[in-house]
């Protein structure tokens, strides 16, 4: 559940975390998962965080970036998810993949959520605090979850609880953001004029009033 809650933040930071601890011997990932520490999955990892450091710190980019990983990191979280339980029965990997991708799909929901609302700040450094902030929170989530589950499973469930008590308040204010953005537009089309005429029907040519 570490790692799809975190996939749902920063995939690439997960990976690429999970990839380091392994190849140093601090962890010893589950047989399904070795393929992380392999040195090219790390390196494409961290390039790939390089790229979404930028470009999670820049309005309006971050909301696209977070668009397009709607389809990425929700199935890496099922995978993720599935694999970090290692070699059991086939009911026990589906029923992972599947609270996995759902913690993955709550935590990205957060966070696209969130940062659509901070946009529409017109300055930048709420932006890049907030991605400062979960960059932080994906690396010492891992941490935690890997060297003290307890407490993880503590902060887990608060997480669980602020979710659901925060996701409606998201909820509707991007529905009311999104009605003004409409009214917006629908005021800046052009109406016709109220005392537009019905052009006149064409007649004929003029009698000749000639005798």
């Amino acid at each position: 559940m570490g790692s799809a809650w975190a996939c749902g933040i920063n995939l690439y930071a997960t990976i690429a975390v999970l990839g380091i601890m392994g190849i140093t011997g601090n962890i010893v990932l589950p047989e399904p998962l070795l393929v992380l520490q392999d040195p090219l999955v790390i390196w494409a990892a961290l390039f790939m965080y390089c790229v979404e450091f930028f470009a999670d710190k820049t309005p309006g980019v971050d909301t696209g970036w977070d668009t397009i990983h709607t389809f990425i990191r929700i199935p890496a979280g099922v995978m993720l998810a599935a694999g970090a339980v290692g070699e059991v029965s086939p009911a026990v990997v589906v029923a992972a993949g599947l609270l996995g991708g759902t913690v993955s799909a709550t935590s990205h929901a957060v966070k696209a959520g969130s940062r659509v609302l901070i946009n529409t700040s017109p300055e930048p450094f709420s932006n890049w605090t907030a991605s400062v902030f979960e960059d932080i929170a994906v690396i010492g989530g891992l941490y935690t979850a890997l060297f003290h589950p307890a407490a993880f499973i503590v902060l887990f469930i608060f997480f669980l609880v602020l979710t659901i008590w925060l996701l409606p308040k998201i909820w509707r204010a991007l529905v009311t953001l999104f009605r003004k953005i409409a009214s917006f537009f629908k005021k800046s089309d052009p109406q016709p004029m109220a005392n537009e005429k019905v052009a006149p029907q064409l007649q004929g040519p003029p009698k000749d009033s000639g005798g």
